[in-house]
């Protein structure tokens, strides 16, 4: 249970430093930006679980969050360009 608030918790975060370091404009709110940075959070989970590099049940890193979010900021910029 703690480490799914501590993952909600670092994706809040990870998504607005995420928008701030993709450059340009995605035209979302906050909402928006906080729930990308929450599944770019739990995608970094998954694939740190799939690599080995993290354990099941065990929080992200900081760092792996920030950079799950800029990669759905930049399938969900392609995907509303279309």
């Amino acid at each position: 249970m703690m480490s799914i608030l501590a993952t909600l918790f670092i994706g809040l975060i990870a998504g607005f430093i995420a928008r701030a370091i993709k450059p340009g404009n995605d035209g979302m709110g906050w909402i928006m930006t906080a729930v990308l940075g929450v599944a770019g959070s739990f995608v970094a989970g998954y694939l740190g679980v799939a690599l080995g590099l993290y354990r099941p049940g065990q929080p992200v890193g900081f760092i792996a969050s920030v950079i799950g979010a800029i990669i759905l900021l930049v399938i969900y910029g392609f995907i509303k360009k279309r």
